[in-house]
């Protein structure tokens, strides 16, 4: 099935049977997924070459090349090349051509401007449905110089919600664990970059091994485990004021740490003082009141809330082997939800709490997958030699892991995969990266 024309509703699916049709909020045009297959034909968009004030050539070039990368990259759009351009765009206010347009196929238009304003740069941008002309959406942003791409991902963010009725993701960051160095002698790093792999830079957080960030719901705190001189210890980190606080100093190591939805908590992993078993505590970071989650005598970890607060999902082998259950966040009888073949591990709620993203170990194979908080509706995204640490993207539509290769010069490299198990591709990095967190939207 292809993209139609349709003003009333988007009808797409997560790609498998087990799964129910979602329907989005009224856009202009609809995306239809084959909802056996999972596959998607991508809408053929033109990103007209953007019109620059004096000055801002480079600028206006940039911003249309993140846009037309960031809806490539999503899988739901195919950006046609400019060299078969028919019209060239030479006025921003005027209406264009649409014959012209819809002779290269396209079926969808973007047209912009940027220019400098009072040291602002200001960019702005038409979204056109080129069958019926109709001006879909259209904005005038401005902000900082050096901000450019930051106004692409914004401008990218409306597009493909105008069009496929689902949030934008683009305008996020992921913050994740740079490695570098011999396979049997890694250096790991906290680092933090666009979520097109862009803007990557390492964060000043002393560590000898830093382990699982995740960002808080701000986006500006990221929460860690770090393997210091004594115990490893839950560490929290602003971005903004670069500060680093540690999360309780508890005589045994605390682990796989994560911020409740709304910021004021962090849920994490304790050892036990028999040095084998770990269960579930949950931090108040404002009384620093500590309360025991799980008392099992079990490796209790990985611990995730749903999206609203009320319950939590964690990795347990309380069965005799990793299963996920799921939880009252205040405690009590947790519920197995996986009964597959194989071992389940590192759960994650999807922001809009209709999944959970998990690793699969089944078979000598490391599976990506996903399924309803209840357990039922499993599927797998996608597998190999050895994939993990699944986090999803804000809108609830892409998930991000990452994967090791084999052999003694192989190493870990981040992939994004859509939640239909397809357009999965690699994620550029300066270097191997493992344990990605994406972000919220930024403000």
């Amino acid at each position: 099935m292809g993209m139609m024309l349709n003003r009333r509703k988007l009808i797409t699916a997560v790609g498998a049977a087990p799964f129910a049709a979602l329907a989005a909020r009224s856009p202009a045009m609809a995306l239809e997924v084959d909802v056996s297959g999972g596959k998607i034909n991508p809408l053929p968009i033109a990103i007209a070459p953007f019109l620059a004030g004096s000055g801002s050539e480079d600028v206006s070039a940039e911003v249309a090349g993140v846009i037309a990368n960031n809806l490539g990259r999503s899988g739901y759009f195919s950006p046609l090349p400019p060299d078969s351009f028919i019209e060239r765009i030479s006025d921003f206010e005027a209406q264009p051509n649409m014959a012209s347009w819809r002779q290269v196929q396209a079926q969808a238009l973007v047209t912009g401007q940027a220019y400098m304003d009072g040291g602002k740069l200001r960019v702005s941008f038409k979204l056109y449905d080129v069958n019926s002309g109709q001006l879909l959406a259209s904005q005038s942003l401005a902000a900082g110089p050096k901000l450019s791409r930051r106004l692409a991902h914004r401008i990218s963010d409306q597009i493909y919600e105008a069009l496929t009725g689902f949030d934008g993701y683009f305008d996020t960051r992921i913050v994740y664990i740079d490695e570098s160095g011999p396979k049997s002698a890694r250096i790991k790093k906290l680092a933090i970059m666009d979520q097109d792999g862009f803007n990557a830079r390492e964060l000043p957080v002393q560590g000898d091994l830093l382990l699982t960030p995740r960002f808080s719901p701000t986006a500006n705190e990221v929460t860690f485990l770090s393997f210091g001189t004594g115990e490893p210890r839950v560490y929290i980190y602003n971005i903004d004021t670069n500060q680093k606080e540690i999360v309780g100093d508890f005589p045994n190591m605390s682990f796989a740490p994560r911020f409740s939805p709304d910021g004021v908590r962090v849920i994490m992993s304790l050892q036990s003082d028999d040095g084998v078993n770990s269960n579930l505590f949950e931090m108040n970071l404002q009384s620093r009141q500590l309360q025991q989650i799980t008392n099992v005598a079990a490796i209790n970890t990985a611990p995730c809330y749903s999206p609203d607060g009320s319950s939590i999902a964690f990795e347990s082998d309380r069965g005799g082997n990793q299963q996920i259950y799921v939880m009252s966040a205040g405690g009590g009888e947790a519920q197995r939800i996986t009964f597959g073949k194989g071992r389940y591990s590192t759960p994650v709620w999807s922001p809009d709490g209709k999944w959970i993203a998990f690793t699969k170990n089944a078979n000598g194979k490391f599976a990506i997958g996903v399924m309803k908080p209840d357990g039922s509706g499993e599927r797998i995204l996608t597998e190999g030699f050895h994939n993990e640490g699944p986090t999803w993207a804000p809108n609830s539509r892409v998930i991000m892991f990452f994967r090791e290769s084999g052999g003694e010069s192989g190493g870990p490299h981040l992939f994004s995969v859509d939640v239909t198990g397809y357009n999965e591709q690699q994620v550029p990095t300066p270097e191997f990266s493992s344990d990605p967190a994406w972000s919220p939207k930024l403000n």
